[in-house]
């Protein structure tokens, strides 16, 4: 499954881009967490949130054709 990944804030600062698209297979669809820690490790030592096509979850739906993803590190707003 191809998805169109979005990195934010200091994510993408680390990472140097801002959204890249990969091909996912089945494992890394139900462990999503996982793969990128396994793609880039300094994620281990950070808090952030994922999301998929809008909602915070950690796997995807396979029903699901488009697929965006996030990383959401943690953020303050008023």
């Amino acid at each position: 499954m191809k998805a169109n990944i979005k990195y934010f804030g200091m994510i993408a600062e680390r990472i140097g881009k801002s959204e890249e698209s990969v091909d996912l297979d089945e494992k890394n669809q139900s462990d999503l967490r996982s793969y990128f820690i396994q793609k880039y490790t300094f994620l281990n030592e950070m808090d952030y949130q994922i999301a998929v096509n809008q909602t915070l979850t950690e796997v995807i739906d396979t029903n699901t054709e488009f697929v965006e993803i996030a990383l959401l590190p943690p953020f303050a707003g008023g």
